[in-house]
């Protein structure tokens, strides 16, 4: 029953929506109150934002953040489950949650994944600073293949003085370049090895290399040699790159100034991968209900979908 609409249950049961609602509320409410243990050892924890409501004016602008549980993922004992959404994707937002829990648990958080958000970063550094923040390889990698698209781009304007079209050599494998190496079949292997036999091609063709290695770093079966890995990808695009690769650049900044929470992964192997899916399952849960309105129905909703509660 937790993925029927109220509606539903309010036409199996004949009573009202308001009713069968407020009953859930209420409920729910209870059952949260009287489990205080659901937030013990929870010693892995991911966070990301998830867009609850497309109308104006909704509470955050229509974001929450998203705190989900991750240690039986990264104990490979269980599955995730949602701690708990709040209103807005800030820092604030994340760091009021965190200040709201027991010393207790705030020191028992070992592990924080997320995204490339800083501020989430901030937060999570002021709130439980003997916790490890990592970023991400979802997000390192997304980041990595938006300077492969935009060093494209660039270079196709450069060339032809407009956008990519249909025949253009660059327009052409934009696909194939985001496609891992060791998945490509022999054609196009060798559209790509003809795009980059051209001179003027280099600076897309050096960005797709750094794009690749980021790939087989995180791919690695060995933490340690995908380590080692991506440590020398980040200190060649820090100080190595010549001009003309202003979007390697750019990632070399960012992975350096988040070096530590890059690496952080292959130590600890968390990943926010988790904490999509759950984002996932509330997008579905949101379309089920053709939308919500009231932020605490969708937290209340949420919970009971996603949060293991103890029935």
């Amino acid at each position: 029953m937790d993925r029927a609409t109220v509606a539903a249950v309010a036409r199996e049961l004949g009573r009202s929506w308001d009713t069968i609602n407020t009953i859930a509320v209420e409920a729910t409410t209870e059952l949260l109150d009287a489990h205080p243990a659901r937030l013990e050892n929870v010693r892995v924890i991911g966070v990301d934002e998830h867009r609850w409501a497309h109308t104006r004016h909704a509470p955050g602008d229509g974001f929450v953040t998203v705190i989900v549980d991750l240690t039986e993922v990264v104990e490979q004992t269980g599955r995730a489950r949602l701690l708990d959404l709040v209103e807005g994707r800030s820092a604030a937002a994340f760091a009021d949650w965190l200040a709201q829990r027991t010393p207790e648990f705030r020191a028992q958080v070992q592990v924080v994944a997320m995204d490339g958000f800083t501020g989430y970063k901030n937060a999570a550094t002021s709130a439980v600073p003997d916790a490890v923040t990592v970023m991400d390889p979802f997000h390192v990698v997304a980041l990595a293949g938006e300077k492969l698209d935009l060093c494209r781009q660039r270079l196709q304007r450069q060339l032809l003085g407009r956008r990519g079209r249909t025949g253009d050599p660059l327009y052409r494998i934009r696909r194939v370049l985001r496609t891992r190496t060791e998945l490509l079949t022999t054609r196009q292997q060798a559209r790509l090895d003809a795009v980059f036999a051209a001179d003027e091609h280099t600076p897309v063709q050096v960005t797709h290399w750094i794009y690749q290695q980021i790939i087989a770093a995180y791919a690695h079966p060995d933490p340690r040699h995908g380590h080692t890995l991506i440590t020398r990808v980040i200190d060649t695009i820090r100080t190595g790159v010549p001009a003309g690769l202003e979007e390697l650049t750019t990632l070399g900044r960012t992975l350096h100034r988040r070096r530590a929470d890059v690496l952080a992964y292959f130590t600890h192997r968390a990943s926010n991968g988790p904490t999509e899916a759950i984002n996932g399952r509330l997008e579905a849960l949101r379309r089920n209900a053709l939308g919500f309105r009231n932020l605490l129905n969708y937290r209340i909703r949420s919970l009971l979908h996603c949060g293991a509660l103890a029935l």
